[in-house]
């Protein structure tokens, strides 16, 4: 599936509206910038009338239309405005800028990032079973941050820039309508084109996007596996494989970025051609006496500042076709389907009766795994659960936790329907041991109590010493107070499984399952670990996974499963004498 959801794709416009429309928690802060932009915009438009003024008073001046007396008196209060008028820009600019930067799109970006988080602990196991880790990574990183940025251009760029335009045009063309039209006619032209330039990009700055998302994939595959590619010589292979998604990635980003720097050489040129335009026009209207020279500099003015936002929209278009690529990623996510919620609650002091009734269960419809299973387990057996790989013995975990939902059937404890009670309710019954060794990064003594965060130390010694890794922590640096991590490489994988077994023992829940909760354990420890599990599973419903069958011997139940049905059930003994699919997974294990 590669991250990838199945919902229906999004055009560029939808999710540009949605973008804008997700925004509205800041709308305060986006409608406060708005207002410092007009302002700015405003001075925009006084200056170059100040600034007309000024030149016409020494026009006439030096064409004697006008005494040289009092001019210096009429130019200062001219050049004090202009002057003023430039500094309350330069301020309202950089203060829009800090408040763009600092607090709207941080703030914006920020609560998405808790949004997607809070979403993702609201997925199914499937979705994160299917969906690479280095995928998530990079739309809750790059694709949030690309959409933070779209905010600050939609203000600064969009409503600034569309603003500053239709006062501009409206200025020009009181000052002189032939003029102003000659710059507006050509404004179509450059819109035109740089929309299809554009469109073009979208495609470009998509598979960007896709690339880049398999790109963290092979990076953290790389890194969470490095000793693995160490031992088999893996690296040039990895390299290669790295360096082909690098390469289909950097030929998209470069197709993208050309096509994108297209945009603004094409609006300058257009702009350049109706600067020349009003130049030629005001300056022949002037000849003819029909204009003044202060009204042909207020309007070339005017020109060079309606292109100004041309072409800062021209090159936002661009960036917004990356923005929409980002954003229609991480909308896929947040718009993949949800974990229904159940309000319902386990009643009653539970005991550990569990049964499977009539269950079918597959990952693929097409490939069926579970069917019509049916068992029944008493409180305090300790039930285990064999067969080849394949066969179905982990997936019987998954749908007893809830980490997946059956197809037809029921599953009950305790006479209730798991389907009916909250995920939490049922998945607090259940202590687990498994087969892949989990440690977090913080102490030895936090990783114990993960399952009894308000347990006491000695509580934490106790289960600890039962699990017969009090010995080897209190050799550690800082004994319990080490911190450790999944890639600790101070602490052996066996040391990792007692420890995860100390967690279980601590937690003391009245369900547990062990899904090969031995398989990294020397034999020696393998021996006290299981007295130890003797201890804890006395009066317990423990459902145990195992492939080395010595570990189940003394089991009050085996199920035997192959092809995700159960092919014969009993004691160890039993079994044996059966001398059938259980006596040959046996055999074929101990026989000399």
């Amino acid at each position: 599936m590669n991250g990838e959801t199945h919902n229906v794709k999004m055009t560029n416009w939808e999710v540009f509206a949605r973008l804008v429309r997700d925004a509205k928690p800041i709308y305060g802060w986006l409608l406060l910038g708005a207002l410092m932009g007009a302002a700015v915009v405003t001075c925009a438009v006084i200056a170059p009338q100040l600034l007309g003024a000024a030149i016409q008073l020494l026009y006439d001046a030096w064409a004697g239309e006008r005494p040289l007396a009092g001019l210096t008196d009429a130019l200062l209060p001219l050049c004090g405005g202009l002057a003023a008028v430039y500094l309350i820009k330069s301020a309202l600019e950089a203060g829009k800028m800090y408040l763009m930067n600092n607090v709207v799109s941080r703030y914006y970006t920020c609560n998405l990032r808790i949004s997607i988080s809070d979403k993702i602990s609201r997925l199914p196991i499937s979705f994160i079973d299917k969906t690479p880790a280095g995928q998530i990574i990079d739309r809750i990183q790059e694709d949030v941050s690309n959409m933070g940025g779209s905010i600050h251009d939609i203000v600064d760029v969009f409503i600034m820039g569309f603003m500053q335009i239709i006062v501009i045009a409206v200025m020009m063309l009181r000052e002189n309508w032939k003029m102003g039209l000659a710059v507006l006619l050509l404004m179509p032209l450059s819109i035109l084109i740089s929309s299809r330039i554009s469109a073009r990009c979208g495609n470009y700055f998509r598979k960007m996007f896709r690339e880049s998302g398999e790109l963290y994939s092979v990076v953290e595959e790389s890194y969470a596996s490095y000793q693995t590619t160490k031992a088999y010589n893996h690296e040039e292979a990895t390299i290669a494989a790295h360096a082909a998604i690098n390469d289909r990635q950097k030929d998209a980003e470069a197709k993208a970025i050309f096509l994108q720097g297209l945009i603004t050489p094409c609006i300058t040129a257009a702009n350049a051609i109706a600067y020349i335009l009003v130049a030629v026009i005001g300056g022949y209207l002037t000849v003819k006496g029909a204009l003044g020279v202060g009204a042909v500099v207020t309007v070339l003015l005017y020109s060079r500042q309606f292109s100004s936002p041309l072409e800062q929209i021209a090159g936002v278009m661009g960036s917004v076709q990356r923005t929409c690529a980002a954003a229609g990623r991480v909308y896929e996510l947040q718009d993949a389907e949800e974990e229904k919620p159940i309000d319902g609650h386990l009643t009653g002091t539970i005991k550990g009766d569990v049964e499977f009734d009539g269950v079918n269960f597959s990952y693929d419809p097409e490939t069926p795994l579970i069917r019509d299973f049916t068992v029944k387990v008493r409180h305090g057996q300790k039930v285990a659960i064999v067969g080849p790989t394949g066969a179905g013995k982990t997936t019987l975990v998954n749908l007893l936790m809830r980490f997946y939902d059956i197809q037809s059937g029921k599953i009950t404890i305790d006479g209730q329907d798991i389907a009916a009670v909250s995920r939490e309710d049922v998945r607090g019954l259940f202590g687990m041991v498994l087969q892949d060794t989990w440690l977090f990064g913080g102490t030895v003594a936090d990783n114990v109590a993960y399952g009894k965060p308000d347990a006491t130390r000695e509580e934490i010694i106790t289960a600890c010493d039962e699990a017969y890794c009090d010995h080897f922590i209190r050799t550690l640096p800082q004994g319990y107070d080490t911190v450790v991590s999944e890639d600790s490489i101070n602490i052996s994988g066996g040391q990792k499984q007692l420890l995860t077994i100390a967690r279980a023992l601590l937690a003391n829940r009245r369900l547990l399952i062990l899904d090969e909760a031995t398989s990294n354990v020397d034999t020696r420890t393998e021996i006290l670990l299981q007295k130890a599990m003797d201890k804890l599973m006395r009066d317990r419903t423990c459902f145990v996974i195992a492939h080395r069958l010595s570990t189940i011997v003394d089991a009050d139940l085996i199920l035997v499963i192959n092809d995700g049905q159960i092919v014969e059930t009993g004691t160890h003994e039993a079994l044996l004498e059966k001398q059938g699919f259980y006596y040959r997974l046996y055999t074929s294990q101990y026989a000399v």
